[in-house]
Parts: C-alpha cells; structure tokens; sequence
C-alpha cells in the first residue's frame, strides 16, 4: 500500500490512470489522509470564488445503511435497464458488474464523502443549474485526482441522490444545503492501470461542431 500521505505522485500520471474505482477493501482509512484530500478539494475554483463548498464525511453505519439503501433502490431501477440497453456491450456490462458490487457492499466501504453546495439548486434556466453545480465538481475532480496519488480507490456517484429530500433527511442538511455528489472511498482490491479513452481527433471540433480538428490542420 505504501505510505497513504504520499501525494508527490506527477499530475500526469495521476491524470493518464485515473478511474473509478468501485470494489474497495474494509480497511479502514485515517482521519488525517481524509481531512487532507479534502484540504487539496478546497483548493479548487468556485463561481465567484464564493467557496460554498460543504462536506459531510460518513463513517457511521447507521448513516451509511441509509446512503446504501437509496444507492440500491435507485440501482434497482436503472440497473436492469442499463444491462438490457447494453446487452452486447461487454465493457458497459463489466461497469455495471461493478456498480451492482458497490451496490452490495455500500456499507463496508470505510469512508463515504458528500460533496454539497450551501444554496438552492436552482431548476431554470438549465444553464443556471450549470453553474450552480460549476462550483462543486472542479472540488469533486481535485479530491479524486489526490485519492489516486494517495493510492486510493474513489468514484463520483450520485444513486444515492436521487431524492434530494430523502437524501437531506438522511444526512441532517438544512434546506440550503444540497447534497450534490458523492464519494465512496477506500483502498482498492484491484489495481489502477492506463485508462482507456477515445482519441482527441474523435471529440474536438475546430470552430464549428462536426469540423474535426487534428493539430497541424493548418
């Protein structure tokens, strides 16, 4: 495992194998490696540098059988309908493989982080839902990419979000708070390895949408 304060892992690496990270031992993972990927979230832009960030770290598992119940009921739904979307798709049918795991073993995971924003999301224009969640993901992404170069397991998910209300129950959020992402973390059973992804040339359009751009076009 090596040392878990270790973060001088190069960017690029961290970047290059980075992935979510779902099957994670019941080790327990310290206070003070927690309390420092946190530390580098904050470190991240928000709209208007309004820092209104909150996070609720649970480690209780009365809260986390809770978290784990709404994760499974909504998995319940979206589950059998991604494996039928997906049925001749053997990677998608592996990531699914994976989340129904999580799903199982919600709460033997060590630590779960929500990230929340203080604030009402608000519901129109869509671009003001854009923004209003602009704030917390650049936290969300920089905590990951510190779990990866600490050597821990760690993914966004958000099916034990799917009521906003249940999930502020569960969590003892006032109504200005909203739980937005969360983060199960925990050493991985597996291994990180050289993450896969489609190339530049098939996802960027120089100046106009479809116009498909390589460097040194012109």
């Amino acid at each position: 495992m090596g040392n878990p304060h270790d973060f001088r892992m190069p960017l690029e690496e961290a970047m290059d194998t980075q992935r979510a990270i779902r099957r994670l031992k019941p080790d327990p993972v310290d206070d003070d490696l927690v309390r420092r990927l946190i530390e580098l979230a904050l470190k991240a832009p928000t709209g208007s540098n309004a820092q209104n960030w909150e996070f609720i770290v649970v480690r209780d598992p009365a809260v986390k059988a809770r978290l784990a119940a709404r994760n499974r009921r909504a998995f319940s739904i979206y589950g059998p309908i991604g494996r039928r979307t997906s049925r001749n798709d053997p990677k998608m049918q592996r990531v699914l493989d994976a989340v129904q795991w999580q799903a199982d073993h919600f709460e033997e995971i060590p630590v779960i982080v929500v990230a929340c924003l203080k604030g009402m999301r608000p519901v129109f224009p869509s671009i003001l839902v854009s923004s209003f969640y602009g704030s917390i993901y650049p936290s969300v992404q920089n905590l990951l990419l510190a779990a990866r170069s600490a050597g821990l397991g760690a993914a966004l998910i958000t099916l034990p979000l799917w009521s906003s209300f249940a999930a502020r129950r569960i969590l003892g959020c006032p109504w200005n708070v909203t739980p937005c992402a969360v983060i199960p973390l925990g050493w991985p059973q597996g291994r990180y390895g050289p993450t896969s992804r489609r190339p530049v040339e098939e996802v960027t359009s120089l100046d106009r949408y479809g116009n498909r751009w390589s460097p040194g076009d012109r």
